[in-house]
C-alpha cells in the first residue's frame, strides 16, 4: 500500500527540513518528487540525492506566496510527469517571535497570506485536475500551535488553525471524487525553522521532560506521518488533523 511507483508528488518547501525528508521518503517509495522551494539553487541538493539513491526528482522553484508562481509549479508538474496525484503543502513563513500585542498589521497579512491563501490557492490549481484523473491526496502541514495557545507564535498558530479548517472544508467538497484531504500538526521538531524555540537548552529540557517520549521530533518522524496520509494506509481517514508530537499537547 506504500508503492508510489508511477504517482506523483508535489512538496512544497522541500528544501530542508520536513518537506525535504517527506519528498527523500516519496521518492523511496517510487513517487516522481517534485521539490519545490523559493530557490532552484536550494532544491538541487535534495533532486541530487533522490537521484543519486536511485529515486526521480525534478526541481520547480516557487515563491508560494505569489500565485503566478504557484501555477507555474502546477503547470510545469504536468508537462513533466502528466498528472498530480499526490499535494503536500508543507511551506510556511513565522517571520515574528514574540506576543501578538507587538505585531503589526503588515505581519499579520503576511502570514495568513504566505500560509493560508497560498494553500488555499494551491489546492484550488491542484485539485480539479486530481478529480478528472480520477483522485489524489493532499495532506497540509499544520501544527501543533493551531490547537493551542502561545505567547510566542500566536499569529502562527491562528494560520496553521485556519489550515486544518481549509482541510476540512476540502475534504467535505472533494469526496465525493475520491480525493482526501487531511491536516498534519507536528510538535516541535528539529529544522531550522523552528531553531528559536529548541536551540534554547532550558526550553527544550522542559519540552522534552513534558513530552511522554521524552524527545523532540525528526524530520522522519513527521515525514513517515505524512506518507500514511498519502497513501492507501488511510483509504478511509479524511478531514482529519492528526498530531505527531510524541504526546505532547496530552501531558
Amino acid at each position: 500500500m506504500i508503492d508510489l511507483t508511477g504517482k506523483t508528488a508535489i512538496v512544497t518547501g522541500s528544501s530542508r527540513g520536513i518537506g525535504r525528508a517527506i519528498a527523500e521518503l516519496f521518492a523511496r517509495c517510487g513517487a516522481n518528487v517534485v521539490v519545490s522551494s523559493r530557490s532552484e539553487e536550494a532544491c538541487t541538493p535534495v533532486v541530487e540525492a533522490i537521484s543519486a539513491a536511485g529515486g526521480e526528482a525534478l526541481a520547480i522553484p516557487c515563491h508560494i506566496g505569489k500565485k503566478d508562481q504557484l501555477q507555474s509549479l502546477v503547470d510545469k508538474t504536468i508537462a513533466a510527469y502528466g498528472q498530480i496525484d499526490m499535494l503536500v503543502c508543507n511551506a510556511a513563513i513565522n517571520p515574528v517571535y514574540g506576543p501578538m500585542q507587538d505585531l503589526s498589521d503588515e505581519a499579520f497579512d503576511k502570514i495568513m497570506g504566505t500560509n493560508v491563501r497560498s494553500t488555499f490557492n494551491l489546492c484550488n490549481m491542484v485539485l480539479p485536475g486530481m478529480a478528472q484523473n480520477g483522485g489524489g491526496t493532499v495532506v497540509i502541514l499544520s501544527s501543533i500551535a493551531g490547537i493551542r495557545g502561545s505567547l510566542t507564535i500566536g499569529a502562527y498558530g491562528i494560520s496553521k488553525a485556519a489550515e486544518a479548517a481549509l482541510a476540512r472544508n476540502l475534504a467535505l467538497e472533494w469526496g465525493p471524487k475520491n480525493i482526501r484531504v487531511n491536516a498534519l500538526a507536528p510538535g516541535l521538531i528539529k529544522t531550522d525553522f523552528a531553531k528559536a524555540l529548541w536551540e534554547d537548552k532550558e526550553r527544550l529540557d522542559r519540552i522534552e521532560q513534558r513530552t511522554p517520549l521524552r524527545r523532540i521530533g525528526a524530520p522522519e518522524d513527521i515525514a513517515g506521518t505524512a506518507l500514511f496520509l498519502a497513501t492507501d494506509l488511510s483509504a478511509y481517514v479524511t478531514g482529519q488533523t492528526i498530531v505527531a508530537d510524541g504526546g505532547e499537547t496530552i501531558s
